[in-house]
């Protein structure tokens, strides 16, 4: 077993290189402003979102069938997919600024990233093992504050120009990468073993060890991405409510997404004495009773309502890191990779079912408070599916 200091030292290389590489996801997001009026339209705002999932769900389906994760070394896959999706993140900068340009950008983003966020759980499912629960909490956590870091640029930044946020935070991303290549040693591979076999795939669906997590991770991932999709536009939706309330939307939006982290670094401690399931069915029915309740607390004080987003932001992710660990416990050892890889594939499928059913849904009958119970069900499903898993 490594020495303790040097294991926390690696363990912060792996959260840093996460939370750096993750914050390419919401980029596009937090330049919104900027793309509608180059654009002169709102039109594809959901697509913007959208586009990096549909990349993800590519990426990962392809990584997974060809066991890219577990053919090669993974910090070595890490480096070269961050790497590529920071260079994907700023393609649009030196063509003509269209929609069609801007989406190719974020779905090919969204593509190399499938080397980021599932390696980097491949990597701490190696080598952290003892303290898994804990380890996954860190690395989501640094997911969460990555994907919300965009908006705090932004919030602390309202001037800066769009060009600069991407090109800082391309930078960022591969500034991890390298740090998680020269200071993480890789874990040996058997390339004679780590061949991702298609009859996988049908085990997704047939009863095994963690069939439950995946499914409560489902449930999970039916909320979370359009919850922070749609977290700026409800927090405006509530000033307009408000009008004598002076609330900074990029700021609020970072915080309720930021939320997530001490939820999911929360959690992680809490697993070691409670077990990753009783955890994660916790946070499940407390982001759902914040669904239930958020159509009264949009009438609620400021800063009631603020403590309401924190709240909603921190349990709505903080599951996300033990359902990963119950996936990761429970799959073996030869597929690990592939299979944490498949697993969140199908999961950002659903999210981007859900993003589109809901900016249908604003399209159509507008914003309210009581929209957002078309994510209740993601909860309820999860929490069904996890009743019997008592570790």
């Amino acid at each position: 077993m490594l020495p303790s200091s040097k294991t926390n030292l690696q363990l912060i290389v792996v959260v840093f290189a996460q939370f750096a590489g993750t914050s390419l996801w919401f980029a596009g997001n937090a330049i919104l402003p900027e793309l509608q009026t180059l654009l002169k339209t709102t039109e594809f705002t959901s697509w913007i979102t959208s586009a990096v999932q549909i990349g993800f769900i590519s990426g990962t389906l392809l990584y997974a069938l060809l066991a890219i994760p577990d053919r090669f070394r993974a910090t070595h896959v890490f480096l070269v997919s961050v790497s590529l999706a920071a260079a994907a993140n700023l393609i649009w900068l030196f063509l003509p600024i269209q929609p069609v340009t801007i989406l190719v950008s974020r779905f090919l983003t969204g593509f190399f990233l499938a080397g980021v966020y599932p390696v980097g759980m491949k990597i701490a499912a190696d080598r952290f093992k003892p303290i898994l629960g804990k380890a996954m909490g860190f690395l989501v956590g640094a997911l969460v504050i990555g994907t919300a870091f965009p908006h705090l640029i932004r919030g602390l930044g309202s001037n800066l120009p769009y060009r600069s946020l991407l090109l800082a935070v391309s930078a960022l991303a591969i500034s991890g990468g390298i740090l998680l290549y020269g200071l993480v040693p890789a874990s040996s591979i058997q390339p004679s073993k780590n061949r991702f076999r298609f009859q996988a795939l049908h085990a997704l669906f047939q009863r095994s060890a963690f069939r439950p997590a995946m499914l409560g991770y489902f449930g999970h991932m039916w909320e979370l991405y359009t919850l922070w999709a749609f977290f700026p536009a409800l927090i405006i939706y509530y000033q307009q409510q408000h009008s004598e309330a002076i609330i900074a939307t990029s700021l609020w939006a970072f915080g309720a997404i930021g939320a997530g982290s001490l939820g999911c670094i929360g959690g992680g401690f809490l697993a070691l004495r409670m077990g990753s399931a009783r955890v994660a069915r916790s946070l499940l029915i407390t982001s759902g009773l914040c669904i239930l309740l958020l159509p009264f607390l949009l009438k609620a004080p400021v800063a009631v309502f603020g403590l309401f987003l924190f709240v909603w932001g921190s349990s709505a992710a903080g599951d996300s890191p033990q359902f990963s660990t119950l996936v990761a416990s429970h799959a073996t050892l030869e597929n690990r990779g592939s299979i944490l890889t498949l697993v969140t594939c199908l999961g950002f499928l659903i999210t981007v079912i859900s993003i589109q059913f809901m900016a249908w849904l604003v399209t159509q009958i507008g914003l309210s408070g009581w929209l957002f119970y078309i994510l209740l069900p993601g909860p309820m499903l999860g929490v069904l599916a996890m009743r019997k898993e008592k570790k």
